[in-house]
């Protein structure tokens, strides 16, 4: 008898020759949901009856399939390892030379400066380096700009001060790979310059003694697979490149060399904080790097556990909504440098007085933010027909924009940017965007750049940042509009609410969310596995905090569980929701969850999405 027969007996479906499940049939008849949308298989063989197949009856086998995985590649996506997906660092471009000036700097004891970007990817990539070159015996300084004085990237003028308190050598994580200003002006000023990034390059490069970025247009074909690294992922490959480096001229003959897989916490924090895509060589950094930060070996991303009030290893899922948002608060609203201060200190009494002083700091986030998103979603009405939201106004924090945006653009589906207006002493605004999945918001913004359109700008597939003239506002908009509008529709078009598996009520158990979770981590390009649930009848239904749904649901097979819809309450859905209670039955679909606050642990599910079954 196979294990999930009795809580899965809905799988039946169709299959194509490849062996994916046909997408053109809506389950169970779903084709617009209680958000509009129809609800559909995510792929690949899901069929849980009994009968033949091996590995074909394994659950995560077919969450593996479901995400792209090729057959002849279950095993090594099974338990991602590092050594079966990291790469030869020196594929990259530059990253020898890169490799060989730091070597060089850490043999002869110049004195390095490590420039950061002052959000979680850049704190996580400057203490990467700066505590590799501690473990090498070489004490390096750091600069993290202000957010709000300096803005994002090396400014020309912050790196000829540099050189004149005496670094030879900066290393910029995280940024620079677009500021050919600045970078010419520290070659004027005799300093060297590594630059380490991810963001979208232009074709002509700053002038850099090395310029390490997997997404140079000039990249290695196995250099620009590895494009969705986050710095912090090509930082570490930089380590273990200067760690070859040094081993190659003797620099270990008589002293041990460092463990770099100590360095994996910050690798995964700075991985998931900044949505890098989870699939492939970040999936390895992320899932060893929660081993890593599970032993809580680093002092101050110990104190930033306790301080999230995390009683276990933190998840996935704890990096992006509890760790990383405390050290954004730092470069957000307050103190640029304190999550690298944190990250790299070996006081803990510090680490504890840090750690609290930034969940302070996000606790005034939350509020600044929610005042600025009111403000902002009170525009999305004048331009309901443009396909890229460009909501700007004067006094908002510049601090929140790109959060703001990211949630607008979940509400929405649009790609969208949030400008603050009077941003700079020049009178621009600074502007954050989030994009969809399909359009590439990044090389949109350089191309409106280069078009004359902003002051700087560039960033990412999925988050892009800009400079600009408030008498450019509305130019921008219609050039998005027109750029994006056909890429826009067609990712628009392709949304749906993909599902990996669904089950009776019953099914919902402690078992099954560990055995899905078994397949993670999840995150950006790795979904979570999505199960639809019912049909259920709803036993209960309430508003908890500002605007949460809470549910307690059963269905006729005896089963019982809590569902969560956050922040939807006034919603179409969590208005039908809340309003279900009078007899009809429906499918919920979500994200099955482990509560562990009470006596024993229970499965509930966190809801995505909902649709009447009768």
């Amino acid at each position: 008898m196979n294990l999930w027969a009795g809580a899965f007996p809905l799988m039946t479906r169709s299959y194509n020759r490849e062996g994916m499940a046909s997408r053109s049939a809506s389950l169970f008849g779903i084709d617009k949901s209680l958000t509009g949308k129809a609800w559909r298989w995510r792929g690949g063989n899901m069929d849980l009856s009994d009968g033949p197949g091996g590995l074909e009856n394994d659950i995560v086998t077919q969450l593996l399939l479901s995400r792209g995985v090729p057959r002849e590649e279950l095993d090594r996506h099974r338990t991602p390892s590092l050594r079966a997906f990291l790469p030869d660092p020196s594929e990259f471009r530059d990253m020898d030379a890169a490799a060989e000036r730091l070597a060089q700097a850490i043999m002869t004891g110049e004195a390095v400066t490590v420039y950061g970007d002052y959000d979680v990817d850049g704190a996580t990539s400057a203490a990467l380096l700066i505590l590799l070159m501690r473990s090498l015996g070489h004490d390096a300084r750091y600069y993290i700009p202000d957010r709000l004085l300096e803005g994002y990237g090396p400014s020309g003028e912050a790196l000829v001060r540099i050189a004149g308190e005496g670094s030879s050598l900066i290393v910029t994580v995280d940024c620079g790979a677009m500021a050919h200003e600045a970078l010419e002006m520290a070659h004027g000023a005799g300093v060297d310059v590594i630059v380490v990034d991810h963001h979208k390059c232009s074709p002509e490069l700053p002038r850099a003694a090395a310029l390490v970025n997997p997404n140079r247009l000039d990249e290695s074909t196995i250099g620009a697979n590895h494009g969705h690294l986050a710095a912090v992922g090509v930082a570490f490959l930089l380590a273990v490149a200067t760690v070859r480096t040094l081993r190659r001229q003797g620099f270990f003959a008589e002293r041990r060399e460092p463990d770099l897989f100590a360095l994996l916490d910050l690798v995964a924090l700075g991985t998931v904080a900044d949505v890098a895509a989870l699939h492939g060589l970040n999936r390895a950094l992320v899932a060893q790097g929660l081993k890593v930060m599970a032993r809580r070996d680093n002092i101050g991303m110990s104190a930033l556990i306790d301080a999230s009030r995390l009683n276990r290893a933190p998840t996935c899922s704890d990096l992006g909504f509890a760790l990383g948002p405390r050290i954004n608060a730092g470069g957000r609203v307050g103190e640029s440098t304190l999550g690298v201060r944190l990250l790299t200190t070996t006081d803990p009494d510090e680490a504890r007085d840090i750690a609290a002083q930034l969940s302070r700091l996000n606790e005034e986030r939350r509020a600044i933010e929610q005042a600025v998103q009111e403000a902002a979603e009170a525009q999305i009405d004048r331009q309901h027909n443009r396909a890229v939201l460009v909501l700007a106004g004067a006094g908002w924090h510049p601090g929140v924009i790109g959060i703001v945006a990211g949630r607008i653009k979940e509400k929405t589906g649009k790609p969208t940017l949030v400008i603050a207006l009077d941003a700079d002493e020049a009178g621009n605004g600074k502007g954050s965007g989030r994009s969809i999945t399909g359009v590439d918001l990044g090389a949109a913004i350089i191309a409106a750049r280069e078009a004359g359109l902003l002051v700087a700008g560039g960033g990412h597939a999925m988050a892009a940042g800009l400079t600009i003239a408030p008498d450019k506002l509305e130019a921008l908009s219609e050039w998005l509009d027109s750029r994006l509008a056909t890429d826009v529709s067609h990712a628009s078009a392709n949304q749906a609410m993909l599902l990996d598996l669904a089950l009776a009520p019953g099914g919902l158990t402690p078992t099954l969310v560990e055995t899905l979770e078994s397949a993670g981590p999840y995150g950006m390009g790795w979904p979570g596995p999505r199960v639809a649930v019912g049909p259920v009848r709803i036993v209960k239904a309430d508003i908890v905090g500002a605007d949460h749904v809470r549910l307690i649901v059963g269905g006729t097979d005896g089963g019982r569980f809590k569902a969560m819809a956050f922040r939807s309450a006034e919603t179409e859905m969590g208005q039908a929701l809340l309003h279900a209670s009078q007899g009809r039955r429906l499918w919920l679909a979500g994200r099955a969850k482990i509560d562990d606050w009470g006596s024993r642990p229970q499965a509930e599910l966190h809801i995505d999405d909902a649709a009447f079954a009768d």
